[in-house]
């Protein structure tokens, strides 16, 4: 009996045995086929670290290589709320909220409570100190590091940054904290600037460690491309601190736009909005992210009879000469009079010249209306590109609103003065353009190209695109001539933009605003649209201000838009180094000396010596910088057309040297000199010609230092100061003369 049960036990056993061992065969056979790859990418995860590699986002740059947009290295403020398992000494983490929120508060300006809220959260061992602690500058870093704080560390990032502030923020947009391109060209050429992102995987240890020879694959992320704006940040920084002076003193109900073009290629040259915001704390901004210039629709007012003009003129149904009877036009049947704007008084009966002068709105529904009709008005509307977006390489562009399908007859004739139809001021800007240039519609555009990030080359350039000839050169002339008159003789709207020494051309608008029963008493949209010099433009700006907040705003614009117009083109002019016209009511003496005028010779690496006798023999006053023996810079540069007489600045030496006397000189020739002695202008206050700088002539002065300069009227200007340099051959006397590539000392003649 005992022996059958021992069998029996043998038995059961080997036939257990055998079943455990039948199953671990199934068990193995199924882990290496049906479960081979669940258990497969298990196992790579803990042998194999895979991660992308991110490109660097490409710099934003002006026209001059100013960087307006880059990328730089931050940092995030983490807080670990629990100690670490191998924390022998237990104090490697936030023992004291409150001191540490109290401590970090100030630092990161926020609240104590919203850290302490934070720092407090015992459901996690570590945390991020958002928002204040998210992707801090290096200087922020900085002070949190000298606190030493227990549990407080950065973890380094990346952040994009706007070295300039609110300067052309609707034009860059910005990137959030996330790194996604929100507005401006951030958003629209993200495909540029974003680059390609890389990747890479490699066999570790248990410990996170790369074993030796352990990288399996790698990409190589490709950075992103630079993108070059047509903007000059100089002329930008003119607009921005007019705009900023205006908002200061004055308000609006709709906003403030404003666009500086070169109108021979419609290169924007500058261009911003009002409310505005910073990119760098756009988390701040208070509803300043339209980008009025674009999208933004509005009854323009007057400054839309150039197109009525132009067509007018092109058909040949213009006779500047030609009477009519100002005040109220009342022709339309069933319909109200349209009035002039002094309330239908009129002048009497004038001539048409004298109505494009005083923006008679009967002159120009008579050149549209009747005389055009309602087709032909249409189509020169459509082809000065109005209904249509301009192209502009900006994210939210409008098209304008055209009531061309069933129009009343009192619309058809409203449109002639610029009401019952929608614009968008880029559109102006190139109708404006298109008169300016000569005839062309010119495509608006901000994008100058592309640059090669690690070489600085460019990779491509965008070419100036002519949309359509849409008038002929004469029509053009005969336009930009009486939108001359309108600035600068007497009964002309546009008075208060006349810019001495410079002849404007432009046209004035006020346009009533439309509301819900129709157009609301007192409420206007003051603008102008203007260019110099005017037979050969150089730039055109449009100002645009909605319902400012002024007791008259009829009148509003001799206090808000003409000052801004006349400072950004005055200055930017100037700055480009425009000649004063001879066409603008300057009076210039001329002697017979038919050898009057002297090219600068290029001076650079000669002895100082040789180049004073050279100079002098030539007639030019010469003032040394420094106290080497040769000349290592030069003002004005090579091939300059001057005067006998002008003075010529020598750097002799880089470093220490005597800041001259700036007397007289003006924005451009200050800029050009503090260049050249590496100085840096951080102060202009005024507009015209230097009448006093700090620091003072005689002043030693070293590279990197700033310069502020006081400008005014040439006629506030005092004798200067600073006497020749004493080692230059005595120049002999000489009357003034016209230079070309100097602004001259011109007497001007005003008409009123």
């Amino acid at each position: 009996m005992l022996k059958k049960r021992i069998v029996w036990r043998t038995l059961f056993l080997g036939a257990g045995f055998t079943l455990l061992f039948f199953l671990l065969i199934l068990r193995s056979y199924w882990i290496q086929s049906v479960d081979r790859q669940f258990y497969l990418v298990k196992a790579k995860a803990t042998w194999e670290r895979s991660d992308a590699i991110i490109p660097k986002r490409g710099e934003i740059l002006d026209r001059n290589g100013k960087v307006l947009a880059y990328t730089a290295k931050a940092y995030t403020v983490l807080a670990r709320l629990k100690p670490y398992s191998n924390d022998s000494k237990n104090d490697r983490y936030v023992k004291d909220p409150d001191g540490t929120a109290a401590k970090l508060a100030p630092i990161l300006n926020v609240t104590k409570q919203s850290l302490l809220t934070r720092l407090t959260d015992t459901t996690h061992a570590q945390v991020e100190l958002r928002p204040g602690g998210w992707k801090i500058s290096k200087d922020v870093a900085d002070k949190i590091e000298q606190l030493k704080l227990p549990g407080i560390t950065l973890y380094p990032d990346s952040k994009r940054y706007y070295p300039f502030g609110e300067v052309a923020s609707h034009i860059l947009g910005y990137t959030n904290l996330d790194g996604q391109p929100m507005m401006g060209i951030e958003k629209a050429e993200d495909n540029i600037l974003k680059g390609e992102k890389g990747s890479f995987t490699m066999k570790i240890d248990k410990n996170g460690n790369q074993l030796p020879d352990g990288v399996e694959s790698y990409k190589s992320a490709v950075d992103g491309k630079d993108v070059v704006l047509t903007i000059d940040q100089q002329i930008q920084s003119y607009l921005e601190e007019a705009l900023d002076n205006i908002t200061a003193q004055y308000k609006s109900t709709g906003g403030i736009t404003a666009i500086v073009e070169n109108p021979q290629t419609g290169e924007i040259l500058a261009m911003s909005s009002r409310p505005t915001y910073n990119p760098n704390s756009y988390w701040n901004g208070t509803g300043g992210f339209s980008d009025l210039a674009i999208n933004k629709n509005y009854e323009p007012g007057s400054t839309f009879k150039i197109v009525t003009l132009s067509a007018a003129i092109q058909e040949g149904l213009f006779n500047a000469n030609d009477t009519y009877m100002s005040g109220t036009y009342d022709k339309i049947k069933g319909s109200a009079p349209i009035k002039d704007h002094n309330d239908g008084a009129g002048w009497g009966r004038i001539t048409f010249r004298e109505g494009v002068k005083r923006s008679s709105n009967v002159a120009f529904v008579i050149l549209g209306y009747e005389r055009l009709q309602k087709q032909r008005l249409f189509s020169y509307i459509r082809k000065f590109g109005f209904g249509a977006q301009t192209g502009i390489e900006l994210p939210g562009e409008e098209n304008g609103i055209l009531n061309f399908s069933h129009p009343y007859p009192r619309d058809v004739a409203s449109m002639t003065f610029g009401q019952a139809i929608d614009v968008t001021a880029m559109q102006m800007v190139a109708a404006g353009g298109t008169v300016a240039n000569g005839g062309n519609l010119m495509q608006p555009y901000l994008i100058k190209g592309t640059r090669d990030p690690n070489t600085g080359q460019m990779i491509s350039t965008k070419q100036p695109h002519v949309v359509r000839r849409v008038v002929s050169e004469d029509t053009a002339k005969q336009v930009r001539d009486l939108l001359g008159a309108v600035v600068n003789e007497k009964n002309g709207t546009g008075q208060a933009y006349a810019i001495p020494g410079y002849e404007v051309a432009g046209k004035t608008g006020t346009a009533q605003v439309m509301g819900k029963g129709g157009y609301m008493p007192g409420q206007y949209i003051i603008s102008f649209l203007g260019f110099a010099p005017k037979d050969n433009p150089k730039l055109l700006m449009y100002i645009m201000v909605d319902r400012p907040q002024v007791d008259n705003q009829e009148t509003a614009a001799k206090s808000i838009t003409a000052p801004v117009f006349k400072s950004v083109m005055e200055k930017s002019l100037q700055y480009l180094k425009e000649t004063p016209d001879a066409t603008s009511g300057k009076t210039i003496t001329v002697t017979d000396n038919k050898d009057a005028t002297v090219t600068m010779p290029p001076t650079v690496g000669e002895k100082v010596e040789d180049v004073k006798k050279s100079l002098g023999v030539s007639g030019l006053t010469i003032e040394t910088l420094g106290n080497g023996p040769t000349v290592v810079g030069q003002y004005p540069k090579e091939g300059e057309e001057l005067s006998k007489g002008d003075k010529v600045y020598l750097l002799t030496s880089k470093g220490a040297v005597k800041i001259p006397d700036l007397t007289g000189k003006t924005l451009r020739d200050v800029m050009e000199i503090s260049s050249l002695i590496g100085v840096t202008v951080s102060g202009v206050q005024g507009e015209g010609y230097v009448v006093s700088q700090n620091p003072a002539p005689g002043v030693t002065i070293r590279q990197g230092d700033s310069l502020a300069i006081v400008l005014a009227p040439k006629s506030q200007v005092p004798p200067s100061s600073s006497p020749a340099d004493t080692n230059a051959p005595a120049a002999q006397p000489q009357p003034s003369v016209k230079k070309t590539g100097k602004t001259s000392n011109p007497q001007v003649n005003q008409t009123n």
